[in-house]
């Protein structure tokens, strides 16, 4: 049953007439609609380590907003978009760095349980221009989607929390990268 909502929340459509918006060679929308609701593109950064490009991530929300702990502890629809431009990204290098950032997470709280359904929809290797699109949905969870396609849902606002935290917390993935994302330049 969980699964059907999931996919039911889940129709995801993008305005076409809006012009894309080119972020270190990753094309992003201005706006999403998801399940008739409109998140507007907030900013989006490339995430760099030990000198190599690996993905750009872009955050959307209803509001735009430069606070990371308003967007961070705000119950409402939301989506982190990340487009890998590397090969460097694997998998296992992906799901290992996911963990870390749980480790350092600075709000909420994921549970074993949430971290391992959560690595299970990216068991498939990563590639080199995989769109990776996480949506929060209040009261439901996390929807992930990898290319288009939708793998499952996960967590609660505790887990978004924690999830968010990885690139917008007091120890991100890259501080550059946060203020990117929101909108920071």
């Amino acid at each position: 049953m969980k699964k059907l909502i999931g996919i039911a929340f889940l129709f995801v459509s993008v305005f076409t007439n809006a012009q894309d918006i080119q972020v270190s060679g990753a094309s992003f929308k201005k706006k999403l609609a998801i399940q008739g609701e409109v998140l507007s593109f907030n900013g989006a950064g490339l995430r760099q380590k030990y000198g190599f490009d690996l993905y750009v991530g872009a955050m959307y929300l209803k509001d735009q907003s430069a606070d990371a702990n308003k967007i961070i502890n705000a119950d409402e629809m939301q989506a982190i978009n990340i487009k890998i431009i590397s090969s460097k990204v694997t998998r296992d290098k992906f799901n290992e760095s996911v963990a870390e950032g749980f480790a350092k997470a600075s709000h909420g709280k994921a549970t074993e349980e949430q971290k391992k359904m959560f690595k299970s929809y990216f068991s498939n290797e990563i590639k080199n221009k995989d769109d990776i699109l996480l949506i929060y949905k209040p009261e439901k969870g996390i929807a992930v989607m990898i290319n288009g396609q939708y793998k499952g849902i996960v967590g609660n606002l505790d887990f978004k929390k924690a999830l968010w935290s990885i690139w917008l917390g007091t120890k991100p993935a890259d501080e550059k990268l946060k203020k990117k994302m929101l909108g920071k330049v």
